[in-house]
């Protein structure tokens, strides 16, 4: 009876990466492949890289442009050479730092323009079917509990709209996940060295860096210090060659980003609550006050249970941080971006909460109210809405 319920989870968890690759090939359109993932906007064609507008691609309207446009054009030109770039990217010295998965995309088209549109397009899908397997070393889909947290992981708001999007965070957890995967076996310096190339993708993954093996004796941590240099090491170099061209600017480009400690994180519950009072439950609205209530108590649950040893629980620790510490921008939009900045809290407290087991349904529907979000993000999840 046991070998067969396993199957049967087995198979949902299948089935499920089935209907979301099927969902992913809605997007593609002939003539133009994938592009519909981009988010290329309509009014900022004549500022694309002249290799990008020589490639069919797909506008949005201008409401629908988001970041995967800026990193698209980074992939056609990764070392920064086209000055054109300059006036394609918004803000080309801080989207320069985040080159990691424009190298990715570069190579996956082999440097053929045309294919590494395509490429960046699609990479993030095969992070996601990476991740969906190696979430399984610690969320093994063979019970009710191990399917529905490894669900909540692979179907989270953040998650679905790294795809979407194009964005950097599906890539980034997938880094992650092998960075706390080698630091839990004891290896410290593949881990540090995973984190290393993790920081060239977004600066915020460096927060993995506590992630990396408890130090015991004064040799541990003369260990640890080596494996820090190690992390960050990577990010200063490729970051030296970005300042070396665009000499004059901060180097700490969108570190303004982080406020004060709750004061965007309170101004979000107060606009949540009276956006709800406003519009009803029945409006979209109430999913950003459902992903505020869920990322509360994945941080109340990671506090309660705390294991400051477990690498998954040190690093669910940061980015919970993070999320108390990031300016309103983050969390501005319906439910807006927040859920992608602290995937690695979602994660780790459904790590956390399938290996304690402590009352485990409560905690889980009330940490994984986000999934009401992801409804909204690809159309054949509107039935979990």
């Amino acid at each position: 009876m046991f070998v067969v319920g396993a199957r049967v989870w087995q198979g949902l968890a299948l089935l499920c990466c089935v209907l979301f690759l099927s969902s992913v090939a809605q997007y593609y359109q002939p003539g133009l492949g994938f592009t519909s993932l981009l988010g290329l906007s309509e009014d900022a064609h004549e500022y694309e890289l002249p290799a990008l507008r020589a490639i069919p691609h797909h506008h949005n309207p201008p409401f629908m442009a988001y970041d995967g446009s800026q990193y698209v054009q980074l992939a056609l030109e990764p070392l920064l050479r086209d000055h054109d770039i300059d006036r394609a990217l918004d803000n080309p010295p801080y989207r320069a730092r985040r080159i990691l998965f424009c190298w990715t995309a570069w190579l996956g088209g082999l440097g053929r323009p045309a294919w590494i549109v395509q490429a960046y397009a699609v990479q993030n899908v095969v992070f996601w079917l990476l991740l969906a397997w190696v979430m399984t070393w610690w969320l093994k889909p063979m019970t009710p509990r191990g399917f529905a947290a490894w669900f909540a992981v692979m179907f989270s708001h953040g998650l679905l709209s790294s795809v979407r999007l194009s964005l950097l965070d599906g890539p980034s957890l997938l880094l992650l996940a092998l960075a706390v995967a080698a630091s839990e076996r004891g290896r410290t310096f593949t881990s540090a060295a995973i984190l290393g190339i993790a920081g060239l993708g977004r600066e915020t993954n460096l927060l993995g860096a506590v992630s990396l093996p408890w130090p015991r004796g004064w040799r541990g941590w003369l260990r640890l210090a080596g494996a820090g240099l190690l992390v960050i090491l990577p990010l200063l170099v490729w970051q030296d060659y970005v300042w070396s061209i665009y000499r004059g600017t901060s180097v700490a480009a969108g570190a303004d980003h982080i406020t004060p400690p709750l004061v965007a994180y309170a101004r979000k519950w107060s606009h949540a609550i009276q956006t709800v009072q406003r519009d009803g439950w029945h409006s979209y609205s109430a999913s950003t006050l459902l992903v505020v209530t869920g990322l509360t108590v994945q941080v109340i649950h990671l506090a309660w249970t705390h294991s400051w040893r477990e690498p998954w629980w040190r690093l669910a620790a940061a980015f919970a941080l993070l999320m108390l510490s990031v300016d309103y921008v983050v969390w501005e939009g319906q439910p807006g971006a927040i859920t992608r900045v602290v995937l690695p809290l979602s994660v780790g407290f459904n790590v956390r909460l399938h290996k304690d087991g402590r009352q485990f349904w409560p905690w889980f529907v009330g940490g994984n109210l986000l999934l009401v979000a992801s409804a909204g993000v690809f159309p054949w999840l509107w039935w979990l809405g």
